[in-house]
């Protein structure tokens, strides 16, 4: 483990606590609002994001192994993937997701603190149709990104 992993971990760690007591805080309206970011109800955002954190994880795991890309797993497939599972959880259970979030979050972080720096610095391909990306810049935009955009557009949707 580097320090640099250490202080991804720590970050993903603060996000997801301060994303679940927001969570814990809305009442049965606002977990049936529609986000006006993803036109998802907020219980489909925040079931995506929980579930994400340690399908994330695992790619990054992927890349620092080596282990060969997802073949045809382009960015509209992830899109589709995304409006599917949107339309599958729009009436989630916040208790369940609630506890997803949280083995999610853990997941993710252990994945992450256990990398050194050249781990990080390690690079594959994500998308198929999209440049590789090291595994640091996976962890930016997969889980320390994601978390605040979708929890962005919840809070503005709840008005929290």
């Amino acid at each position: 483990m580097g320090a640099k992993a250490e202080a991804l971990a720590a970050q993903i760690e603060g996000k997801a606590r301060d994303a679940v007591t927001t969570l814990q805080k809305l009442g049965d309206g606002d977990w049936k609002k529609v986000t006006a970011a993803e036109k998802w109800t907020v219980g489909a955002t925040a079931h995506h994001l929980a579930g994400g954190l340690e399908a994330v994880a695992g790619i990054v795991s992927g890349i620092v192994t080596g282990a060969p890309p997802r073949g045809g797993f382009t960015r509209a497939v992830l899109d589709q993937m995304n409006a599917q599972h949107a339309r599958e959880h729009a009436d989630c259970a916040r208790a369940e997701t609630l506890a997803l979030f949280q083995k999610g979050a853990a997941a993710a972080s252990a994945v992450v603190r256990g990398l050194s720096d050249d781990q990080l610095a390690k690079s594959g391909t994500v998308f198929t149709d999209a440049p590789p990306m090291t595994a640091e810049q996976l962890i930016m935009l997969g889980l320390v990104s994601h978390i605040d955009e979708h929890m962005g557009s919840i809070r503005k949707t709840v008005g929290v």
